[in-house]
């Protein structure tokens, strides 16, 4: 299995500095400096969990120039990275560059192909020397959303080729009923109820690397394309509309992050006290049997991310 562990996800945000401070200072996170390849340069890395979040400047290139904020790459965690290319070579999946380069603190890192990894920029990187991660309010990431175009196909490269465990399935739906009235000054009302409608709807499939999953998400009503609108808490159509205008403008690829705490409207309230921007004021249910709460966008200098409260099963 080469997914057993998750090295890093790198994030590109407009402010490097301010963005580090406030997961320390919010989030509870541990932050290391790490050397950016062999460019003398440093980056801060905050660990969650087991993995870290790495975190990067619009067009630096280490994220390959990449212009705006969002998350860029993830680095699954390999003591021998040529030797886990072998290994993914020999299951299907190609290169992108033949030899490692320097990543992170030194650390060797070699890039799988793109197109062989569901559009999910993906290395192989030696781990990362970190400290422990504080006792604070986010347990680990709960999983990496996933713009995908095509869920088999994901799951074929992570989960069959790559050997990461395929973690659940399920398909989140909106529906709209329709309650139809016949009202009559003798006979009285009588009502008729349509069958549900599909107003917006995504397949998901949940693939665990290290100890979060890669969450992947398919839009399968292309009549559903409702705007998000933050001044409001979302809903199932909205997600789905967001997904499938990613992919329209991007293609698939890595669309936001999701923090595991234990009381998610805890965690919501608080942020808010401190000023944030908040899409859901309170949790909304979620995949997995699971409350969430996204955060604005414009809080965290450019990068989607959303909090999870959920029960083990």
């Amino acid at each position: 299995m080469i997914g057993a562990n998750l090295a890093y996800v790198a994030l590109v945000v407009s402010d490097v500095e301010a963005a580090a401070a406030l997961f320390q200072r919010d989030f509870g996170l541990t932050r290391t400096d790490c050397a950016v390849g062999e460019t003398g340069r440093r980056a801060p890395v905050l660990n969650v969990g087991r993995s870290a979040l790495a975190l990067f400047a619009p067009g630096d290139p280490f994220v390959g120039g990449q212009p705006k904020p969002g998350l860029h790459h993830i680095a699954l965690g390999a003591k021998d990275p040529v030797a886990a290319a072998a290994t993914a070579k020999a299951s299907g999946i190609g290169m992108a560059e033949p030899e490692p380069r320097p990543g992170l603190n030194g650390a060797r890192r070699l890039l799988l192909s793109p197109e062989a990894t569901a559009g999910v920029q993906t290395y192989l990187s030696e781990p990362l020397a970190l400290g422990a991660p504080r006792s604070g309010v986010v347990e680990r990431i709960d999983h990496l959303g996933v713009a995908s175009a095509d869920n088999q196909a994901a799951i074929d490269a992570f989960s069959t080729r790559l050997g990461c465990p395929l973690e659940s399935t399920q398909t989140d739906m909106e529906v709209q009923l329709t309650v139809e009235s016949f009202t009559s000054d003798k006979y009285g009302v009588v009502f008729h109820t349509r069958p549900p409608e599909p107003v917006g709807g995504l397949r998901v499939a949940f693939v665990t690397v290290g100890d979060c999953e890669l969450e992947f998400l398919q839009e399968f009503d292309p009549r559903a394309d409702t705007p998000m609108a933050h001044d409001r808490p979302g809903n199932t159509r909205q997600d789905q509309g967001a997904i499938a205008r990613f992919v329209a403008a991007r293609g698939p690829g890595l669309h936001h992050v999701a923090l595991r705490v234990a009381d998610v409207n805890g965690a919501l309230a608080a942020l808010a006290r401190k000023g944030y921007t908040l899409i859901d004021p309170v949790g909304r249910p979620g995949s997995r049997r699971a409350l969430i709460g996204f955060i604005h966008p414009k809080s965290l200098f450019g990068v989607l991310m959303h909090l999870v409260e959920r029960p083990e099963i």
